[in-house]
């Protein structure tokens, strides 16, 4: 393969294997139950079937196609205990790996890119990529200045991959709820479409790393690699060694999840008031834990720009709910457009909603962990619940649509981490409204970009 299977036809044939494979193992479940075999072992076996056949070929077709399963990959912490597994290791190869572009295929673009002479720039090239993501690969290199850099290479043809699978996963849709129901794909998959053109742009995903870069350069808890050279389909930037957060994930010491979970949360939160930009793609494949104790963070194709940080309403309205004042919250909520001004809805009956998703920054600390987010994930899922009815009568503002998904996705990672931290000092300090005004801590002054 030299590059990402363009032609519609082959593309849309793989991805509509989904659902056809989907078919064929509700069949064969009713085959099993015909011979007495017991429902809920023939849905769990359908279950992770189809997400193993689901995440190989999202895997396969790179593009937008892998995009959604990494996307989908932090809410693996929400997946009852017995799937938890096979799907676990099916989204393990998706955020951390993909099949390799050849090399041929690669210093093509590199000689497009950096120019005829580009292996002057280089005193060493690894042709072997280290990591292979959605839309591009990732290989290593030493520098003309001896530096050690990692050079990110986008795949010949992922824009128009892209936009093909992110159009054709819309119309499977309702493919996801076999995995997890009460699922929506929907908003995600619109969300990801309206930032295709900015994602494929190496040259604005440089700008934006540097504008972090700069907000964290020296910080004790942040690492942000320093840009080198950047082209629209190249990047070129400091190499950092560190542990995958996966790893941590998958093998770390309480403290190493802990620390993992703290320096999360405060890139976070304070990203948008020292940068004014929030990372918005936290899969653990981004992350890696560096040796003196600092995150690293990479890959900011995917940002949300919020000029003056975050809005000042969402921390003060969190803090009424957490007082318990109703009212005021509705009355916020109105004000943004979460809820219709018009609409018949009990105040009450609202803060009954919001209040359990606020338990982490309820106390001085908290331990996220799977169980928690499994218990929200059937409050708000289940047809039954209230919080299900409510949610039916509430709105999600376009503005607010991609930081609500960022937020859901750093969640996602704490659960996965099983991280205790103190989240509310944390949000106490960064997140605009929050704090009571009369405590109201002095901001750190903020340093501008270069």
């Amino acid at each position: 393969m030299t590059e990402i299977p363009r032609g519609a036809v082959a593309r849309t044939a793989r991805l509509a294997s989904l659902p056809l494979g989907l078919a064929g193992r509700a069949a064969l479940g009713l085959g099993k139950r015909v011979t007495g075999m017991a429902a809920d072992v023939v849905s769990a076996d359908v279950q992770r079937r189809t997400a193993e056949h689901l995440f190989s070929v999202l895997g396969q077709l790179k593009g937008g196609a892998m995009k959604m399963g990494q996307a989908l990959s932090v809410f693996e912490a929400a997946l009852p205990e017995d799937l938890a597994g096979p799907y676990r290791a099916a989204l393990t190869k998706l955020q951390e790996a993909a099949p390799p572009l050849p090399a041929a295929s690669v210093h093509n673009v590199l000689r497009e890119s950096l120019g005829k002479d580009w292996r002057d720039r280089f005193k060493e090239f690894d042709d072997k990529p280290a990591a292979a993501a959605s839309i591009g690969q990732v290989h290593r290199g030493v520098w003309a200045d001896g530096r050690d850099v990692a050079v990110k290479v986008q795949y010949p043809g992922a824009g128009e991959a892209l936009r093909a699978d992110l159009n054709q996963l819309a119309r499977f849709a309702g493919l996801f709820k076999a995995i997890q129901p009460g699922l929506d794909v929907k908003p995600l998959v619109q969300e990801i479409r309206d930032r295709v053109t900015e994602e494929l742009d190496y040259e604005l995903e440089a700008s934006s790393q540097r504008a972090f870069a700069a907000a964290f350069d020296g910080d004790p808890d942040i690492c942000v690699p320093q840009v080198l050279a950047s082209s629209p389909r190249v990047l070129v930037t400091e190499w950092i060694e560190g542990v995958p957060l996966s790893t941590i994930i998958a093998s770390g010491t309480v403290e190493e999840r802990d620390a993992a979970g703290t320096r999360m949360a405060l890139l976070h939160f304070s990203a948008p008031a020292r940068a004014e930009l929030l990372h918005a793609d936290p899969h653990p494949g981004n992350f890696r834990m560096l040796p003196d104790g600092r995150l690293g963070v990479l890959d900011f194709g995917a940002v949300a720009r919020l000029p003056g940080g975050h809005p000042e309403v969402i921390g003060r309205l969190t803090r009424l709910a957490l007082a318990g004042d109703a009212d005021a919250v509705l009355a916020g909520l109105q004000d943004e457009g979460f809820v219709k001004r018009d609409a018949k809805i009990d105040a009450a009956a609202v803060l009954a909603y919001i209040r359990p998703m606020l338990d982490p920054v309820a106390e001085p600390r908290f331990r996220f962990t799977r169980a928690w987010l499994r218990a929200e994930a059937g409050r708000l899922a289940n047809p039954k619940s209230p919080a299900y009815v409510m949610s039916r009568q509430l709105n999600l503002p376009p503005s607010y649509m991609l930081t609500h998904r960022v937020t859901l996705g750093s969640i996602g990672v704490l659960c996965q981490l099983e991280a205790e931290a103190p989240y509310r000092e944390i949000i106490e300090q960064w997140l605009p409204g929050f704090a009571e005004p009369k405590d109201v801590p002095k901001k750190p002054r903020r340093r501008k970009a270069e």
